[in-house]
């Protein structure tokens, strides 16, 4: 296995915690991993992605120019990544923020309204979690199970309370993924 993923979209939104998860959980499960952080100048509120590799054999490089996979949370990032994805590629879409339709037929697009439903669970900040979700039940680059079990490690800990509402919300990004 061989996976070029970027989750893209506005700082603040949580773009370097779905890398770092990733990153973290892929290692869980003894894979090879590089993880590149992005910021915008502006760091929160400009733009932002996380660079992921994760492979069963070493990895030449950390830089990606086509992924295999995006994650898209706002609508800048999509029109930056869609043309980018390899043919045959997936992209997780926030179709709470993009309303764009693709332009490409070669690749896999799901819309997952990942901050409305994130909004109805409580709290915004879990948006990211939910497109996480919806992307591991599509993908299966990393298990749910790691997924889960990696949070107390990547969440600080001053944002452990936030635990059982990110569980909950990897989650439901999975079902979502179901009925897409």
């Amino acid at each position: 296995m061989y996976r070029e993923i970027v989750c893209a979209g506005f700082g603040g939104q949580g773009i370097m915690v779905m890398g770092k998860l990733l990153a973290q959980a892929a290692m869980k499960e003894m894979k090879e991993i590089t993880w590149m952080p992005s910021h915008g100048a502006e760091v929160r509120g400009g733009t932002a992605h996380s660079m992921v590799v994760i492979s069963d054999s070493e990895i030449a490089s950390a830089s990606i120019l086509e992924p295999d996979d995006c994650i898209i949370m706002n609508r800048p990032s999509f029109l930056k990544f869609e043309q980018l994805v390899k043919k045959g590629g997936l992209m997780i879409v926030n179709s709470s923020l993009v309303e764009d339709n693709p332009k490409r037929g070669d690749i896999k697009i799901v819309r997952v309204p990942a901050t409305e439903r994130a909004v109805e669970l409580g709290d915004i900040r879990i948006a990211n979690m939910i497109a996480l979700g919806a992307y591991q039940k599509i993908a299966k680059v990393v298990s749910m199970e790691d997924l889960i079990k990696v949070l107390e490690i990547t969440i600080p800990k001053h944002r452990h309370n936030l635990i059982p509402l990110n569980k909950k919300a990897l989650k439901e990004g999975a079902r979502l993924a179901d009925v897409s």
